[in-house]
């Protein structure tokens, strides 16, 4: 998350300092203009839809003794939600959650509704880090409610599978639609984790060959995607764990099996982002490493220079002196016989540091 946008969630954190609990105030970055409501009915022998729905078209379809997801694309209009929540009973500290953008995952049981907070983390492929975007399910009787903050959502197989009657999911309740749109957020935490993983491998590779500052760049990134991730699934594996394994009415027997196994992923995920994160620690370290090993191979060379010089000039120091009577000085041969004196000193030394196996 940009520099820019952790300021702009601080200063609307801050505006709620003061305000009675469960009055909902939007925290986050507004996505979109207009928030939307998309409305799919379904049952055993047929399916409606009715995008872009009104207010009105939304409450009245929710009478409907079939199945009825309402989807809430536009968190930023907390008129809408405060409506919407009216409508369902939904209590004043749920929708103010749902208009907060920084919630952590969780699930709450209400008398006639519960509540599921969650990330859903997609790909970004123009810049090719994680987008993370907070997602509220209220699961009713027949009927679900799914509030997004923008548009584009990896809720689209499902959508599918209803159309087409794909599967079982036309003949089940709408506990098993929740559990539907929890396993493809979940899913989709496999494909970023398995992208992070390549990522890795990328750089590793090239540290072999010579590392460059853009790794560096590279590992920081991809520390704060496997970060964002670990924010996401690990309050999730516990929240999942309670739906499975709690006495709620609206939630059926044969739904919790499927549960058992979404809770099975979310270890599986947990399991493979500390992994990653390991070895992106150990993949830090030999950048680190190289460099520095770089850094001491030019230094030996500078070292190695700056010795053979010291002698050399001594030698010269000493015969730049301006005293008038040096014999040497008035030799035709001394010129070069200083030199050669140089050069048997600078081969010397040479051959000590051979034999000592300093180069």
């Amino acid at each position: 998350m940009p520099k820019g946008r952790h300021a702009r969630n601080a200063r609307r954190q801050s505006s709620k300092t003061g305000l009675s609990p469960g009055t909902p105030v939007f925290i986050g970055e507004r996505r979109m203009e207009r928030a939307r409501i998309d409305i799919i009915d379904y049952g055993p022998d047929h399916c409606s839809e009715l995008p872009d729905a009104t207010l009105e078209q939304c409450m009245e379809r929710a009478r409907a003794e079939t199945v009825t997801w309402i989807n809430i694309t536009g968190i930023h209009d907390s008129g809408m939600i405060e409506a919407i929540g009216r409508h369902f009973s939904l209590h004043p500290l749920t929708i103010e959650d749902i208009v907060n953008t920084g919630q952590r995952p969780k699930a709450e049981a209400f008398p006639n509704y519960i509540f599921i907070a969650l990330k859903m983390i997609t790909r970004e492929e123009a810049s090719g880090t994680i987008g993370v975007e907070h997602v509220s399910l209220v699961l009713g009787d027949h009927y679900v409610l799914s509030f997004q903050e923008a548009d584009g959502d990896v809720f689209t197989p499902v959508r599918e599978r209803i159309r087409t009657a794909k599967g079982r999911i036309r003949g089940m309740k709408s506990d098993y639609l929740v559990y539907t749109l929890m396993d493809a957020i979940v899913d989709h935490y496999f494909l970023s984790i398995e992208h992070i993983g390549d990522c890795i491998e990328d750089i590793d590779d090239r540290l072999l060959a010579g590392p460059s500052p853009g790794d560096l760049r590279a590992i920081h990134r991809l520390k704060r995607d496997l970060l964002a991730l670990r924010k996401a699934v690990w309050p999730l594996r516990d929240a999942i764990g309670g739906l499975e394994k709690g006495d709620f009415p609206l939630i059926q027997p044969e739904t919790r099996i499927f549960l058992r196994d979404l809770y099975d992923h979310t270890i599986q995920a947990i399991d493979m982002v500390e992994t990653f994160r390991d070895l992106l620690a150990g993949v830090h370290d030999t950048y680190l490493s190289t460099v520095s090993n770089r850094m001491n191979e030019v230094m030996k060379v500078l070292t190695i220079i700056s010795t053979l010089f010291i002698p050399l000039t001594f030698i010269a120091g000493v015969y730049g002196m301006n005293f008038e009577h040096m014999p040497e000085l008035k030799w035709p041969w001394g010129y070069y016989a200083v030199l050669a004196v140089m050069g048997l000193v600078a081969a010397g030394m040479i051959a000590f540091f051979r034999r000592r196996k300093w180069i």
